[in-house]
């Protein structure tokens, strides 16, 4: 957790973390669900969002202010054709204005840079994917981009554990692969069942001497175990094993992490490099987002026989109005502005977003995850019958 900037502003500031790349840091506050939920929840014009492409080289952040800077221009501009009065888009600049001045905000970035701004108040998410540059202007915020950020992120935890070592490795799609650091680790198996040294420990196993293997293995892994839980805690990304039988199943018999992924790197990962280790937990991320999207495909043809399933957009605002939602995946790169109506979910289209409409299809997702549905962004080949969105419903409407 990087602790050297401290900024009461950003909804995101406790979360945030530093990971070493090439020269630099790259600095993320990654949303959570509940924090989603709460900017999905603000209703209230006006409500600026922007997405802002960065880079964690500090000595390349003068560009950056200049891009954020006129960014802010176009959304004051919109803001002042659309009527808005001086009084609540004052506090908006000058909040703005502030993070652009800040030397020490532009010190610590990421890949991308999320800010909400209302005259109450601004919060911000500095990102690992690389987004589009983009400024809204309405009454709410423009969320899809974020919830991208959460969608299949291709980040994974990856255990290498054997009798003579374990550590955990943070593998993600635009960084390094690292050794996570968890405190009360165990070095070994010697370390964690408190024989005096490896070789007296592996005799022990080999002759039967003393406890069982098994038990001794069960022993080390429910401490390995142990020192995982405060570091995963709240997290939901996979955890994905490399071990060697007869110590992989143990594990896996034992491990408290509701995550943890189904394939295993197979064999000794004692002396396997961090980006070979990182290597095979992509291919296994692979198969895993594979499989969600097939999976999400199946239950949508189960459902659509059901009546419980569309990708019509007008029936899925309706749907999102009145709850009926389960899960919603939809195209991160469509742009429908238009409206939805607060009490029927009727859409009416426009030709241009402006600070009376916005995007349609963001809204429903919007709806959505304030009614507990699970939304996904992905691209179009990833939406069942190739549509702007696919909704899978809990009844019929």
């Amino acid at each position: 957790m990087d602790r050297r900037v401290q900024r009461p502003v950003p909804v995101g500031a406790a979360r945030r973390r530093a990971i070493s790349w090439s020269q630099s840091l790259l600095h993320i506050d990654l949303p959570t669900r509940a924090e989603i939920a709460q900017l999905a929840s603000h209703r209230g014009s006006p409500a600026i969002s922007l997405y802002l492409r960065t880079t964690p080289l500090t000595q390349d952040s003068k560009a950056e202010r200049i891009e954020l800077k006129n960014l802010l221009k176009s959304a004051v501009a919109e803001m002042t054709e659309a009527g808005i009065d001086k009084r609540a888009i004052w506090p908006i600049e000058e909040r703005v204005g502030a993070l652009i001045d800040d030397d020490d905000f532009w010190a610590y970035q990421a890949n991308s840079l999320a800010i909400f701004a209302t005259p109450q108040r601004i919060s911000t998410f500095r990102l690992a994917n690389r987004l589009s540059t983009v400024a809204e202007v309405s009454d709410r915020f423009l969320l899809m981009p974020l919830i991208r950020a959460l969608t299949f992120p291709h980040d994974a935890y990856v255990l290498a554990i054997g009798i003579g070592a374990a550590r955990l490795v943070e593998v993600s799609a635009d960084l390094p692969p690292h050794e996570a650091k968890v405190p009360g680790m165990p070095r070994d198996a010697s370390a964690a069942i408190g024989r005096r040294s490896h070789a007296e420990h592996a005799g022990d196993m080999q002759s039967g001497g003393g406890t069982s293997e098994h038990a001794l293995l069960t022993r080390y892994s429910r401490a390995v175990d142990e020192a995982l839980r405060p570091v995963l805690a709240g997290h939901e990304r996979p955890l994905i094993l490399a071990a060697a039988e007869p110590l992989a199943s143990i594990f896996r018999g034992v491990c408290s992490y509701p995550h943890l992924a189904g394939e295993i790197i197979a064999g000794s990962a004692g002396h396997t490099s961090e980006h070979e280790l990182a290597g095979a937990a992509r291919a296994i991320l692979d198969k895993i987002y594979a499989g969600e999207i097939a999976a999400l495909a199946d239950l949508y043809a189960a459902r659509g026989a059901q009546g419980r399933a569309t990708g019509d957009v007008a029936e899925a605002a309706r749907a999102a109005t009145f709850g009926a939602i389960d899960m919603l995946i939809v195209d991160m790169d469509v742009v429908l502005p238009g409206t939805v109506d607060e009490e029927t979910g009727a859409v009416a289209f426009a030709q241009a977003a402006d600070g009376v409409n916005y995007g349609v299809v963001d809204e429903i997702a919007r709806r959505a995850i304030q009614s507990g549905a699970k939304v996904l962004a992905g691209r179009r080949a990833d939406i069942p019958a190739g549509g702007d969105l696919a909704a899978i419903l809990r009844y019929p409407i």
